[in-house]
């Protein structure tokens, strides 16, 4: 009898235990190879370092689910390849050292995580990048088995010849999400030359979603066609697009460039003027306010922030309302920007129920002295939060109630 107690222990728990991905141990490289061929499978590997978050976001949350360890275990040898090393690699990861570095360069793995997957023969067929939910996780996978959508499949393809214009639009996607920018730069640009009517939804899209400077086809675009562009893809959004592009450009290589002394916020703006007078006001503007944020200047980030919103801030979104709010309410002593402040963040949840941002406000209240609001503000984002989420949010009530400070100083 104890021997059957003992069993139906056992049993569900080695069950339980095969519900996610299955991943290979014990194996070199060439076993893996050997394996899959002998059991005519692909091969989904992992290639992902120890100090990748979105690496441990998918080990601990996407992995072990049951949906997703019935489709790659049905389709795939799985394997893990630790890209990095540590002072606590175990033997098995120290084996695999040499193969580790091997795979990196041969498949020019650059961000983490990639998704390597092989065909049965050990060729490499098909790779994603990043972290993401289940159900597009999946989606990813079973292109991988798909050979009309297998990226170097495809590539191969299109360096044979093949370039009609839905063939190089799915190209170009798929070298996105391969990671593969030259391939997918230069793809866009061959799509986007067959197009007679860039005015199209479709193709205002495609344009949005491949422009990412100010040398991609699309930046000119954008810029001489603001409304066009705004008429898919919202109000503002052409501006948004281009502030960002110019930002990143323009200034944070300046301001943020190594022994870079004070910025000359004059001469920056006289610079962006001349090249992109429509954006320079509002680029300069941004600048200052990451730049001081960045080199937590409280004093001067306050006063960057509080022109910037007085300038901008009738189009900032929800999340940006947020985060300038909450990091003046942690940081400035300024109660004049405090002040301020509290009326971006009741802006921020004036069409949603985000408790976190009803939090920022709830905090602001209280640091202003309007202790009874304070609290009353949290106790509708406790009740908005999730269970996993409630305590915090319960302890900032206890903390008002008995007077202590929710900041630190």
């Amino acid at each position: 009898m104890k021997k059957l107690l003992l069993l139906l222990f056992v049993i569900p728990s080695i069950l339980f235990a095969q519900k996610g991905v299955q991943f290979e141990h014990g194996l070199t490289w060439k076993q893996i190879q050997a394996k899959a061929k002998a059991e005519k499978k692909y091969i989904f590997m992992d290639a992902f370092t120890t100090w990748c978050g979105p690496c441990r976001y998918m080990t601990a949350n996407i992995f072990p689910q049951e949906k997703v360890g019935t489709f790659f275990n049905q389709n795939f040898i799985n394997v893990k390849a630790q890209l990095d090393t540590t002072k606590a690699d175990n033997d098995e990861v120290k084996s695999w050292y040499t193969d580790a570095h091997n795979i990196m360069t041969s498949y020019k793995v650059n961000v983490f995580p990639t998704y390597l997957f092989f065909d049965p023969n050990g060729k490499l067929v098909h790779r994603a990048i990043g972290s993401s939910e289940a159900d597009q996780f999946l989606a990813k996978a079973k292109d991988a088995v798909d050979p009309e959508k297998q990226y170097y499949v495809m590539l191969d393809k299109y360096k044979a010849g093949k370039k009609d214009p839905q063939f190089l639009l799915s190209l170009a996607k798929a070298s996105q999400e391969a990671y593969d920018m030259p391939v997918a730069n230069s793809v866009s640009k061959e799509y986007l030359a067959t197009q007679k009517d860039m005015f199209t939804k479709d193709n205002i899209e495609f344009i949005d979603r491949f422009t990412r400077s100010t040398k991609d086809q699309g930046f000119s675009f954008i810029l001489n066609n603001p409304e066009k562009f705004d008429a898919v893809r919202g109000e503002g959004s052409a501006n948004k697009k281009l502030t960002e592009i110019i930002l990143n450009e323009e200034v944070f290589p300046m301001i943020f460039k190594k022994d870079a002394g004070i910025p000359d916020w004059k001469t920056i703006t006289t610079n962006l003027t001349a090249k992109y007078p429509a954006q320079a006001n509002e680029v300069a503007s941004t600048g200052k306010v990451f730049y001081y944020q960045n080199k937590r200047d409280w004093n001067n980030f306050a006063v960057a922030v509080q022109d910037y919103m007085k300038a901008y801030g009738a189009k900032a979104n929800p999340a940006q309302l947020n985060e300038y709010a909450w990091t003046v309410f942690e940081n400035c002593k300024d109660m004049s920007c405090v002040t301020d402040a509290l009326e971006w963040s009741k802006r921020s949840f004036k069409d949603n129920n985000t408790p976190g941002f009803i939090d920022t406000y709830a905090n602001i209240l209280y640091k202003l002295g309007r202790k009874d609001e304070a609290i009353a503000w949290e106790e509708k984002a406790l009740g908005f939060a999730s269970e996993g989420d409630k305590k915090g949010y319960q302890d900032v009530i206890d903390k008002m109630k008995k007077g202590e400070k929710t900041w630190k100083e």
